[in-house]
């Protein structure tokens, strides 16, 4: 009977037999990674699984293969068509087994390719790090161009619900307590417009992330120049030839074996850039929620507590917010590893960045997909917004009401003392249940420090209530830059989520 298996940190299912995961050296016991099984997408755990991984690597072996035979290596009749037909032959319990033989990961795999093939013409010339810094780089990179497709879709979305809530008053709050008068959709551009500028800085990785290259043992390319019999310039071209096979930008030159983690930094840090402001409006909607302004959704069928009928738990909000820890968990790990490096390099970093660099992305991509069905179902409750405004809409315009009086000739910090004197017992009698109206206003234009008539400050109120400053523009002009990415990426406009649990 077949059990399923799990290596941890590939993200990818093997389905074996109980003998071959004892061989294998994996538990009989199912081990999940959660964030593969739960969490992320079938294209994110595509680019990340063990069985991915070895066929990344083959097609590079077999790319380097090429590049040989073409800048003069003899390679064989029929050795390339041998490797390219058994390719996709995955077996990593195999893999696993040579490998417990071998303590050497990168053998245990050349071992195994070059048996199905029945030839051994891979690896010339080259290091374990020539094969795996660049298909993990590799990887890395694609990874990115995923989170870049999906960060659009995101901010395609809150640009949306912030056009259409561009106009509607809001109380805005600062230390969670009602503040000022501001927009709906300006609140949601302000969430938007941070994930805007993170996305920004993933294109800007994405434009400049560079490859190892194909540099030898400790980046000299010492024994690609010993192969072309001491042609340095064919070593470089044979390097050229596998940048555009991996489609990466641009390469390191004065490399060691390892190319610098401080490049994982780089990578797992706009990971986390680009999950901040989709976390502050998770975080927002969940306080929203709990006034019963907006919901993130709730689903035909669906239980908000086992105990408590009646709940409607912002349950994917908090998932967004608790992948966004788990990131900045990850980038701690990466920030261990930058500036650690000894001499050309070493392996210290090795069992990190087996753990940090799929499950990174992976967490990312779970982000995303939740994100944007929350984008997609989120709801706002029109009548409880008002009923919020009516109810502090006096206290949300004292400032307004302070600037009034300075043109009538109070003085600033005067007119601040008698404005805080009643504002304060206003809502001490509101909360106490002395009185059941806000009449902050009367209170105001019967103070002859501020000079203010009751029709005077009526006037303020009235105008006030849909007075938000220039949040409108500002919604504008972040739902401006978002229509120039949303015509560049036409892709990341008609993406849709997988359903999520």
């Amino acid at each position: 009977m077949d059990v399923p298996c799990w290596r941890p940190g590939a993200g990818s299912r093997l389905a074996v037999g109980p003998r071959q995961c004892q061989m294998s050296g994996m538990p009989q016991d199912q081990i999940s990674n959660v964030l593969a099984e739960r969490y992320a997408s079938p294209a994110m755990r595509a680019i990340w699984s063990g069985e991915g991984k070895v066929r990344l690597e083959r097609d590079y072996w077999i790319a380097v293969l090429k590049g040989q035979r073409d800048l003069g290596i003899p390679v064989p009749d029929g050795v390339i068509e041998a490797y390219e037909r058994v390719k996709d032959q995955v077996d990593l319990a195999s893999i696993m087994r040579r490998e417990r033989i071998t303590r050497h990961d990168v053998k245990a795999r050349i071992e195994e390719f070059c048996d199905l093939a029945g030839h051994e013409h891979l690896h010339k010339g080259m290091t374990s790090r020539d094969l795996t810094e660049n298909v993990e780089q590799l990887q890395v990179y694609r990874g990115l161009q995923l989170i870049e497709t999906k960060s659009i879709a995101a901010l395609i979305r809150f640009a949306r619900h912030a056009k259409q809530f561009r106009d509607m008053p809001f109380t805005a709050r600062t230390h969670n307590v009602a503040a000022q008068v501001t927009t709906l959709g300006k609140r949601i551009a302000m969430f938007g417009e941070e994930m805007l500028l993170a996305h920004q800085s993933l294109v800007n990785v994405l434009n400049t992330y560079p490859a190892r290259g194909l540099k030898g043992a400790v980046g000299t390319r010492l024994d690609q120049i010993t192969l072309f019999n001491g042609d340095a310039g064919k070593a470089r071209a044979l390097e050229q030839q596998i940048l555009k096979h991996l489609g990466l930008p641009k390469s390191f030159d004065a490399v060691g074996q390892v190319y610098p983690r401080s490049l994982d930094f780089r990578a797992v840090s706009v990971l986390v850039d680009l999950a901040s402001g989709p976390g502050s409006f998770a975080k927002t909607l969940r306080l929203m929620a709990g006034h019963e302004l907006a919901s993130e959704g709730f689903a035909k069928g669906q239980v908000g507590s086992s105990a408590m009928p009646h709940k409607m738990n912002s349950r994917s909000c908090e998932r967004i917010n608790g992948l966004h820890v788990v990131l900045k968990g990850y980038l701690a790990m990466a920030a261990g590893l930058s500036g650690d490096q000894w001499n050309e390099g070493d392996v210290s970093c090795s069992v990190v960045r087996r753990v940090m660099l799929p499950d990174a992305f992976l967490a990312m991509d779970g982000l995303l997909e939740t994100l944007l069905s929350v984008l997609d179902q989120m709801e706002i409750f029109d009548a409880v917004v008002a009923t919020e405004l009516n109810r502090y809409l006096p206290f949300l315009l004292t400032t307004t009401v302070m600037m009034e009086a300075v043109k009538k000739g109070a003085g600033r910090e005067g007119a601040h003392e008698a404005i805080k004197e009643h504002a304060v017992a206003a809502i001490r009698d509101l909360r106490t249940g002395k009185i059941v109206q806000n009449d902050l206003l009367q209170r105001l234009a019967a103070d002859q420090r501020l000079g203010l008539s009751e029709a005077e400050l009526q006037r303020v109120l009235d105008h006030g209530r849909a007075n938000s400053g220039d949040a409108g523009a500002q919604v504008d002009h972040f739902a401006e830059q978002v229509d120039a990415l949303a015509k560049a990426k036409p892709e990341a406009a008609s993406y849709a989520p997988g359903a999520i649990l």
